[in-house]
């Protein structure tokens, strides 16, 4: 890089730099954070309850991440240590980005890769393989926060039926879902009944992370920035994926054909939710641990403590 370059990137940083510095801390302004905390309490006490907001506009889209931002910028403080994650990786492009603008805006706060060590995290995607604990809280990035939203377009209708626990159409398309294809073939947003009542979309993440939710040590938090709209599953509370007696719900299966659970090709794992990909040298399936720091930790492990 030449240095008129360098001095142009260093001046629009110094200057980028400047302008957040007068910005209030967690670049909301303290009545919007008001309002996000009042409807994150509400959203505790009434579990899996979708609360209405007035989602702010952020400096990205709408559906990049703007409702789960908002309630991390909410709910930080200075001493809390933050952890950003897409889809199980830290270093992703989403992950990255929201991570340095909330480093920038919220100055004093600590920012980890490891899930032990942060007690707020916010992720789009996947729910940590890690289990969590009392002291911490997930912030999950919500696209549409509606499960019923399948099989009714109407907001007002669906609210109704929410209020009267009536998941009857949601149960017929999951049924005929079984008539046309012999299993349910949602592999995302799987429906999901909090507390014996709301039926939430826990986001995309994937089936193996629905059963994190049931009985969770950490409070979850889902923020639907598009939607406005703001929803929880509170510590320890019951959350049962929607299924039938006789076809009972099941995670992603990652046997190969003769049976054989597949291995994470780096760290050795298999008892991993696992990313599928194709080497580029050789043309071969490869798998690898989704999420990122869980993989070194098993790496670490295998390597006998040492990185």
């Amino acid at each position: 890089m030449s240095n008129t370059s360098q001095h142009s990137s260093q001046t629009t940083e110094t200057k980028f730099r400047q302008a957040t510095a007068e910005y209030n801390f967690g670049f909301l302004d303290e009545y919007a954070k008001k309002e996000v905390r009042r409807s994150v309490l509400k959203a505790i006490a009434i579990p899996g309850y979708q609360v209405p907001y007035s989602s702010r506009e952020m400096p990205m889209g709408r559906g990049f991440g703007t409702g789960g931002l908002q309630l991390t910028l909410s709910l930080i403080g200075k001493q809390d240590t933050l952890k950003v994650i897409d889809q199980g990786s830290d270093d992703s492009v989403n992950a990255v980005n929201l991570r340095s603008f909330i480093e920038m805006t919220c100055p004093g706060i600590d920012t980890t890769t490891k899930v032990t060590e942060a007690n707020l995290i916010q992720s789009r995607h996947r729910i940590p393989e890690q289990p969590l604990r009392e002291d911490q809280v997930i912030v999950l990035q919500v696209p549409y926060p509606d499960a019923l939203v399948v099989v009714e377009p109407s907001e007002d209708k669906r609210k109704i039926m929410h209020g009267e626990a009536d998941y009857s159409r949601l149960l017929v398309k999951l049924y005929e879902d079984i008539v046309k294809f012999n299993e349910i073939t949602i592999a995302h947003r799987y429906p999901t009944r909090i507390n014996g009542h709301y039926v939430l979309d826990p986001s995309p993440i994937p089936r193996w992370d629905v059963p994190k939710m049931n009985d969770s040590k950490a409070l979850i938090l889902f923020g639907a920035g598009r939607e406005k709209k703001i929803y929880a599953v509170p510590p320890y509370t019951l959350a049962e994926p929607l299924e039938f007696d006789d076809v009972p719900f099941r995670v992603e299966n990652f046997n190969d054909e003769n049976g054989q659970r597949r291995v994470c090709h780096r760290c050795g794992c298999n008892h991993s939710f696992l990313d599928e990909f194709v080497d580029a040298r050789s043309g071969q399936k490869l798998y690898q641990c989704s999420d990122s720091d869980y993989c070194d930790e098993q790496l670490k492990l295998k390597n006998g403590g040492e990185r």
